[in-house]
């Protein structure tokens, strides 16, 4: 009896790589934009940017990442602020699965961070061109490389690709998560929003618009909220806009309309009646505090750091 050579599916194949590098770019970096027939993907490793895809315009953060199909028109900037470190890679790729990644941002897992850590420490060793280097429109190889070097790039990438999709493509496993597993997860997703929230303090969100970011469910969004703080995320979203303006405050930088401006309040009204609920005062009677507090130092020699 003769055996069956069973053919193997692939859900992507890479067959070229255009470009790969990793770059630390300076808070006023601002790429004027491009398109191209091949598709590219951007990862924000640190920082915040500014990425103009097709007609529409994101701010991405830590973790998230980007894909601009063949024929996008694509721009980046920094925010003038922070620093940004960006890793961008491109590639040929005609599977149909691709179509998933289009007009999506996506968060990067443990999983996915550790394959592009892969890709870079490989194409360091498998390509002459500096990888640090965001104007590169040739790679050379280099003749030295490591057995498999690029193999390993391009298997990489792939199962890149497969983790994203199958995090976003597919219904959630029937099988129950053990706890611990459970626990893990709810944590990384909590402290990826969290960070986004820190990152959009100057912003008026909204449930939606968060859910719709972050990729979550309101329910499950707010079940995890309520286990992980005791609230709902829209009141734990005020809670932090309010510890930042007792920092502010404490700055005595900004005036209180300056303030309430710049955490995205719409009047200094309703600034001050959001920041009485949780604090119990009124930002002149927060100041207040503080001066005296300040004051009582002086005279006494005293240090109320810890206090504030």
């Amino acid at each position: 009896m003769e055996f069956y050579k069973y053919p193997l599916a692939s859900l992507f194949e890479i067959p070229q790589i255009v470009t790969i590098h990793y770059f630390e770019y300076g808070k006023d970096f601002t790429f004027q934009g491009e398109s191209h027939d091949f598709w590219e993907f951007l990862c924000v490793d640190k920082g915040e940017v500014t990425v103009a895809a097709g007609q529409k315009t994101h701010i991405l953060h830590k973790g998230n990442i980007i894909f601009h199909k063949p024929g996008q028109f694509h721009s980046v900037t920094a925010n003038g602020v922070i620093a940004p470190n960006l890793v961008v890679i491109s590639f040929v790729c005609s599977s149909p699965a691709m179509e998933f990644f289009e007009d999506k941002i996506l968060f990067l897992g443990e999983t996915e961070r550790s394959l592009l850590a892969t890709i870079l420490t490989e194409a360091a060793d498998a390509f002459l061109t500096p990888l640090n280097n965001p104007y590169t429109r040739q790679l050379s190889g280099n003749p030295k490389q490591l057995p498999g070097a690029e193999q390993l790039i391009g298997l990489s990438l792939e199962h890149f690709l497969i983790s994203l999709y199958r995090k976003g493509a597919m219904p959630a496993p029937s099988a129950v998560l053990t706890k611990s597993t459970k626990l893990k997860q709810d944590d990384e997703i909590f402290l990826h929003i969290r960070t986004y929230m820190e990152a959009q303090l100057s912003h008026a969100l909204t449930l939606e618009q968060i859910c719709r970011d972050n990729m979550i469910g309101i329910s499950q969004l707010q079940k995890l909220f309520r286990s992980k703080c005791g609230s709902g995320i829209m009141e734990y979203f005020s809670r932090m806009k309010i510890r930042r303006a007792k920092e502010m405050i404490r700055e005595q930088n900004l005036n209180f309309t300056q303030i309430a401006d710049c955490l995205g309040y719409t009047s200094i009204h309703y600034f001050s009646r959001q920041f009485k609920k949780i604090t119990g005062m009124t930002p002149s009677e927060y100041s207040l505090s503080i001066q005296m507090l300040s004051e009582n130092g002086k005279n006494a020699g005293g240090d109320f750091s810890d206090m504030l």
